[in-house]
C-alpha cells in the first residue's frame, strides 16, 4: 500500500485504486487526531465511549483529507446487508428512524458521497468499477466473512447497477492477519466448510477467505490486492480490539469525486 499524508492526516491507498483520478480513497492510520486515551487519536466511532465532540472533529479531518462533501456512515451489525446509496440517500428499507443506514456494506454511484466503514481488526474491503463508475465499501468481521458479505456486495453491484464483476478492482485493507486470527472455539463459531482456511491449531486466514469469496463472485484474482497489514501486530498505526479491548475505530473511505474536483493531470 501507498502511505500518503494530506491536511495533516496519514492514510494508506491501494496502488490499483489510486490509478483512477475520478475516485479518492484512504485507510487512515490512528494518528493524528484529537481523541484521548484509550481512543487516541483518530477515532471516528460514536459507539465506543469517546467524547462526541472529539469524534466529530476527527471526522471533519477525514472529510477534509478526502475532499469529501459528505461522509456516509452506517450502523454496522456484523451481517451481510448491503445498503445502496443513491440520490435519495439510501434505500428506505435500510434506514433507521435517524436516517442512518443499517448494514455492513454500502454501494453508490453518486459523486460526493464518500462511504466509510469503521474498523479495529475487521476487514475494510474497498471496491471500484471504472466502467459503471461505482464504488463500494465493506465491513467484514469474522461473522461477515462467514456470511460472505464481500460476495454479496458484488452481487448487489451486478443486480442494481449492471456491473460486470470482471471490471471490479478490490482492496482488502489492514485487519486481523492470519498471524493473530486465533479462534479457540472455532468448531462452534466457524462452519466446517471454512476450516480449509485454518493455518494451524486455531488460527485462520481470513484475508485468503475474502479473496476467494471475491474470486467466486467473479472479480479477477489479479484485480484483488491484500494489504498484508495486521492490526493486532501494528497498534502503533491502527486500532485493534483484540490487542487493546477498549479502543477506537479507524476509518476506511472511498468515494467518487465530482468532475470539478478531479486532481490536475501530472
Amino acid at each position: 500500500m501507498i502511505l500518503k499524508t494530506d491536511n495533516g492526516a496519514a492514510y494508506y491507498q491501494f496502488e490499483h485504486l489510486a490509478a483512477f483520478p475520478e475516485i479518492q480513497h484512504g485507510v487512515f492510520a490512528r494518528a493524528p487526531g484529537c481523541s484521548e486515551a484509550p481512543f487516541h487519536r483518530l477515532n471516528v466511532s460514536l459507539a465506543v465511549g469517546d467524547d462526541a465532540r472529539r469524534v466529530e472533529r476527527n471526522r471533519r479531518l477525514v472529510a477534509e483529507s478526502m475532499q469529501a462533501e459528505q461522509l456516509v456512515f452506517a450502523r454496522q451489525v456484523h451481517g451481510d446487508a448491503v445498503v445502496v446509496i443513491d440520490g435519495r440517500t439510501a434505500h428506505p428499507d435500510a434506514l433507521e428512524k435517524t436516517g442512518i443506514p443499517v448494514g455492513d456494506a454500502m454501494v453508490t454511484d453518486q459523486p460526493g458521497k464518500f462511504l466509510v466503514v469503521s474498523v479495529a481488526d475487521c476487514q475494510p474491503i474497498l471496491m471500484y468499477d471504472p466502467r459503471r463508475r461505482l464504488v463500494a465499501n465493506v465491513h467484514s468481521g469474522w461473522r461477515g466473512s462467514i456470511a460472505d458479505v464481500a460476495g454479496r456486495t458484488v452481487a448487489v453491484m451486478v443486480e442494481r447497477f449492471g456491473c460486470r464483476p470482471g471490471d471490479v478492482r478490490a482492496g482488502i485493507g489492514p485487519s486481523l492477519g492470519p498471524c493473530c486470527a486465533e479462534f479457540t472455539n472455532y468448531r462452534e463459531e466457524i462452519p466446517s466448510e471454512l476450516w480449509a482456511y485454518k493455518i494451524d491449531a486455531a488460527r485462520f486466514d481470513f484475508w485468503a477467505m475474502s479473496r476467494d469469496q471475491l474470486i467466486r463472485a467473479g472479480v479477477p484474482r489479479d484485480r484483488i490486492l491484500v494489504s498484508g497489514l495486521c492490526t493486532k501486530c501494528g497498534t502503533d498505526r491502527f486500532f485493534s480490539y483484540r490487542a487493546e479491548k477498549t479502543t477506537g475505530r479507524f476509518p476506511a473511505v472511498i468515494g467518487l469525486r465530482h468532475a470539478g474536483r478531479l486532481p490536475p493531470e501530472a
